[in-house]
């Protein structure tokens, strides 16, 4: 048997540009009705969501059916969250608060196996198949997408030296953590916060690396791209179902 393919990371070292959507309600369900929308993918987050790992799962396997890549974004960069989250499926991560070139390679490391890294070695899991891929092993860190989230000040003066890190992938920056950092804690849309979203884009440009971004819905998305970044989340399932439920009340309600 054979491993199949990382469409997400294929498509990402390809430079195309790749729309997505977050999943926070922690529903099976709402997962794979958002998998069949036609998104480029949907990230599973487990830092400001309630997702554990029976959930996430079940939400992999209902994504599999949709054949839209599935990202899984981990409550922090530690190494047993990632190896729990690698043996059950998950092959591409967005690893939140990266600030230095230290951290993103310990952010790898999760990733690999010895020699090149830390991850336990289990050649049962199930992204092996449960031992069916023999090859497993060996060809593992291949299929491996490590994103890491760009959301500080001081992230953003390492940000070459992360790019550099040999098995980063990606960047991903979170604009309300960047704010925060920036001094500008609940508007993303500050002068100053998109000044530096837009400085990212080209000192990442500058080393033809690769970059996402969270946005707020299709304007945002479509200045992101125009940027140059590559791929975008456009909302979160939550946010859709909030703003979607409110409207209804009020309708009803006059």
């Amino acid at each position: 048997m054979q491993m199949r393919e990382n469409r997400f990371k294929i498509r990402l070292k390809a430079g195309e540009v790749q729309y997505g959507i977050w999943a926070m309600l922690c529903s099976t369900t709402v997962t794979e009705i958002m998998g069949g929308s036609g998104f480029d993918w949907v990230l599973i987050d487990t830092e400001h969501a309630a997702n554990e790992l029976p959930g996430i799962i079940d939400q992999i396997r209902a994504l599999d059916t949709t054949d839209t890549p599935a990202l899984v974004r981990p409550a922090w960069n530690d190494t047993v969250l990632i190896k729990r989250l690698l043996d059950s499926g998950a092959e591409s991560f967005i690893i939140p608060f990266v600030q230095s070139a230290e951290e993103a390679r310990a952010a790898v490391a999760a990733t690999r196996y010895p020699p090149h890294g830390v991850r336990g070695v289990a050649g049962v899991s199930r992204n092996a198949s449960y031992g069916r891929i023999s090859t497993y092993l060996q060809e593992a860190a291949d299929h491996i997408a490590v994103i890491v989230q760009i959301e500080s000040r001081e992230a953003m003066d390492n940000l070459e030296e992360i790019l550099a890190v040999d098995g980063v992938d990606a960047i991903f920056v979170g604009p309300a953590d960047l704010a925060a950092s920036l001094g500008h804690l609940g508007n993303a849309g500050h002068p100053e916060v998109q000044a530096a979203i837009a400085e990212i884009a080209e000192r990442v440009k500058a080393v033809h690396g690769r970059m996402g971004i969270f946005t707020g819905g299709p304007e945002d998305a479509a200045r992101a791209a125009a940027l140059g970044y590559h791929f975008m989340s456009v909302g979160a399932d939550v946010m859709l179902f909030t703003r979607a439920v409110d409207a209804l009340a009020a309708a009803v309600k006059g």
